[in-house]
């Protein structure tokens, strides 16, 4: 079975292109950054990973995806080669989307959109969490003091 489904940020606006002839079709490309989910000396990291949707999904995305816009995508993987100017044999392997959808709300997407202009250096900072921000997007580290308060803890 080949089956993939992937939850990432667009690094820009997808470009998409129509088929030539009577009865053309939208094709839409895009490149999802996928943060990794272990990471090394305390970096992030991401794959980022290319993906082609056809038809009513390319429509979609050239409608309403935009850069940075946190997406989830399901599709299968596909791979090819090609033979470059340089008689080079290139290999390559993309997405093919089947299903796509908004992974967050718009208020987080402008949030975020916000943040990054405002301080990409300190992503804590641009979700207005401030001082004792972790590191993960919208949660705070609790007080030592008061978790003895709290009924989970």
């Amino acid at each position: 079975m080949n089956k993939v489904i992937l939850m990432g940020r667009l690094t820009r606006d997808p470009e998409v292109r129509y088929s030539a002839g009577e009865n053309s079709m939208a094709v839409a490309r895009y490149t999802l950054a996928v943060d990794r989910r272990f990471n090394r000396d305390a970096e992030q990291t991401a794959d980022f990973i290319p993906c082609k949707a056809f038809g009513r999904q390319a429509e979609f995305a050239e409608k309403y995806f935009r850069k940075g816009l946190k997406i989830v995508v399901s599709g299968r993987i596909q791979t090819g080669s090609y033979v470059n100017r340089d008689n080079v044999k290139v290999y390559t392997t993309e997405v093919i989307v089947d299903d796509q959808e908004f992974a967050e709300s718009k208020a987080s997407s402008d949030s975020y959109q916000a943040a990054r202009q405002s301080s990409p250096a300190d992503p804590s900072s641009a979700f207005g969490m401030g001082q004792g921000a972790s590191d993960v997007e919208g949660f705070m580290n609790i007080p030592e003091e008061l978790e003895d308060g709290l009924p989970f803890a």
